[in-house]
Order: C-alpha cells, then structure tokens, then sequence
C-alpha cells in the first residue's frame, strides 16, 4: 500500500517536473529510493535508481491517533455488525532530495519545481489521481519544518552527505486488514427482567 501510494505520488511529479524542465517524456528525473544507499556498495555505483536527479525517501512513519475509530465493529447496510479492528491511520515524512552531482544552481531549481507543485497540487483523492490504490481516500501534502539539529540528526542516520532536500508530512494513509473476527445482528429491543420484592 505505502509503496504503491508512493510510486503513484511520485509518477505525478515526475511528469510534472520533464515538463517544467522540457525533458523527454519518458525520462526519470525523480526516483524513489533510499537515499542513505547513495554511494554505497549497491547504491550509486550499481543501481540505476541513483542516476536520477531526484529521489524520494521514506523517512519516518508515525499513526495518526486522533482519526482512529475508538469502535471495533462495523454496521453494515444490512443491519448487521461485523466485529474488526479498526483501521490504522499513518502520517508519512518523505524526505525529497536533489543529486548534488548536478549543478548546484539546477539543484536549487529543481527543489523549487518540488515545492511548486505540491504549493499547486497538496492534495491527492481518486477524482483527481483514479490510480491511487483502493482503500486511500485522501492524501494531504504539508511541508515540513525540520531544524538544523534535527536536520543534522536525520542525515547522520542516513549516512549521506546533505543533499538540498525538503521534507513534507503526508496524511492519511489507512491500513486495514479485512479480517474479520465476528459478526451479530443489531441490538433491536431491550427487555428488563424485574421481580417484586417483599418487604
């Protein structure tokens, strides 16, 4: 589900950024890819994924508490209840970074076509992305604020030299398993059973 989202999120941009930058249309400008395997055994050196200008990363995934249901049950149209759990919701922090191999001065003007586009598109639904997977109703782009220590923290784990980059807070994905662990029909009438007590 999070994989394919992102490839979806990722595809949109990359169209939009070959038209920005007049590329040829089936070029690869942004990838999505672990930008901590950048010049790594496997990584650049072996990987094609790193040639792009671009890459995409996942770097830190936290669930959204306030829009989960408190309910474990699900009344169906029928007028029956299915017992399940309820769904997890996930914020995403993606971490868009540009290959500094290239020029410098382009980096910083691609970086700005990342931000420009999700200034004129933050939001994706199935009316205006039918490829989105089934089960995400929504996916809301913030940008994300990250401070120098926290900045200086997240690069030492990835273990990469900074790359200009930009961080965006994604909401909401939702993860649900259709398992279900029951169903029973609705409660229709309540009858009270009461005895009369001498005194």
């Amino acid at each position: 589900m999070i994989g394919l989202a992102l490839d979806i999120i990722r595809q949109e941009l990359n169209n939009y950024l070959v038209l920005k930058l007049d590329q040829a249309p089936d070029t690869n400008v942004i990838t999505l890819f672990n930008v901590s395997q950048l010049g790594s055994e496997g990584g650049s050196g072996n990987n094609n994924d790193a040639s792009a200008n671009a890459f995409l990363t996942l770097v830190n995934i936290e669930e959204d508490r306030i829009s989960k249901s408190p309910e474990n049950f699900v009344r169906n149209i029928n007028g029956t209840i299915t017992y399940k759990h309820p769904k997890v919701f996930l914020n995403l922090y993606l971490l868009f970074s540009i290959n500094n191999t290239i020029d410098y001065k382009t980096a910083l003007g691609q970086l700005s076509f990342i931000i420009q586009f999700f200034q004129y598109q933050n939001v994706f639904t199935p009316l205006t992305t039918p490829a989105l997977p089934a089960g995400i109703d929504e996916l809301i782009f913030d940008l994300h604020t990250v401070s120098f220590q926290d900045l200086k923290n997240l690069w030492g784990i990835l273990g990469s030299k900074y790359l200009p980059s930009v961080m965006y807070k994604v909401r909401l994905i939702a993860i649900s398993e259709d398992f279900e662990q029951g169903g029973a029909g609705l409660i229709q009438r309540i009858a009270i059973n009461s005895k009369n007590i001498q005194q």
